[in-house]
């Protein structure tokens, strides 16, 4: 279906005052890592891989190239290309990049988005955590409170009253389906705990200053390492996750560097999509030569640009702080 593009939606929907400030803050941003010598970058909005993540949706389209008509990817992130330059040897980096992902339409949500991401070789997550923290201060006018760390495991028995790694799937299913008034019975595990993460957990987070989650369950490291947590004796995924007023704003990696891991890890996200009804996505065989190369141990970092200056504005729509977003576009 085609929808006729409205007349009366020429104009901005950021006022141009708001881009004014917009463009401000991402000198700012810019200038928080010339200070401290990290590369800025540039890398493709379209690759011959898109990203396998069963919980994302990539956006595609064909064109005609040096090697005929090929299917080419919008990427929800920079993070592929990003990888290969670090396994060609760049040191640290970071890219303002345009990101796209089917279906991200809300208040706080757009098709097509500004991230942030930044990778340091040789850092811990303790140090990127920090680094985040120095980089939301400086962008927000005011403080936003002290950071504090949070295990997911003890968010879920808090809030909830289940244990995301020992629970039964029958119970979190039986409280992902009251809380969402859904049904849940096919549902699997990590669906649920995303449910209920969503809808109960979230909006509560950062409400008193920085609040950054850590120690995920092991199925949702993505491209992430994973490690025994010396508490409790569980496999967890080195990850974290960093709240303001109720939004999510980064996501943090200690970076999986094994090229075989890597290979497994895309084939099972697109088994799972296979199993959800989703269609496969072409996997990134560059960046799985890249880790065959060689990727410095570090820590990694995207962050919703868009919604840290809806922050910092104090706006109440993403949109706002927008000149075109995709209703408008």
């Amino acid at each position: 279906m085609t929808n006729t593009p409205r007349p009366d939606h020429w104009p901005p929907a950021a006022t141009i005052e708001t881009l004014r400030q917009r463009a401000r803050l991402l000198a700012t941003i810019r200038a928080f890592f010339t200070a401290r010598d990290v590369l800025e970058v540039e890398t493709p909005v379209l690759g011959h891989a898109g990203s396998t993540d069963p919980h994302l949706d990539s956006l595609s389209l064909e064109a005609t190239t040096s090697a005929g008509r090929e299917r080419l990817w919008l990427q929800t992130s920079p993070e592929f290309h990003m990888k290969r330059l670090l396994a060609a040897g760049s040191g640290p980096i970071f890219q303002l990049a345009r990101s796209f992902r089917d279906g991200e339409v809300g208040r706080r949500h757009n098709v097509e988005f500004t991230m942030l991401e930044w990778y340091r070789p040789g850092f811990s997550l303790a140090e990127l955590i920090e680094e985040c923290e120095a980089l939301i201060r400086t962008v927000l006018p005011g403080d936003p409170g002290p950071l504090r760390r949070r295990r997911y495991r003890d968010l879920m028995r808090d809030h909830l009253d289940v244990d995301p790694f020992q629970s039964p799937l029958s119970d979190l299913r039986r409280r992902a389906g009251e809380i969402g008034a859904l049904s849940m019975d096919d549902a699997d595990r990590d669906g649920c705990l995303d449910l209920l993460m969503s809808l109960v957990i979230e909006p509560t987070l950062g409400g008193e200053g920085i609040d950054v989650v850590i120690d995920y369950p092991a199925s949702q490291a993505a491209l992430a390492r994973k490690r025994i947590d010396p508490e409790d004796g569980v496999e967890v995924a080195a990850r974290f996750e960093v709240y303001l007023h109720g939004l999510e704003l980064a996501n943090g990696y200690d970076e999986l560097t094994d090229a075989a891991e890597q290979a497994s890890r895309f084939a099972a996200d697109n088994r799972q999509r296979t199993a959800l009804g989703k269609p496969a996505v072409d996997v990134d065989r560059r960046l799985v030569a890249a880790l065959e190369h060689g990727l410095p141990a570090g820590s990694g970092v995207a962050l919703g640009v868009d919604r840290l200056i809806q922050l910092a504005l104090g706006k109440e729509f993403l949109a706002e702080v927008m000149a075109f977003p995709t209703p408008r576009c």
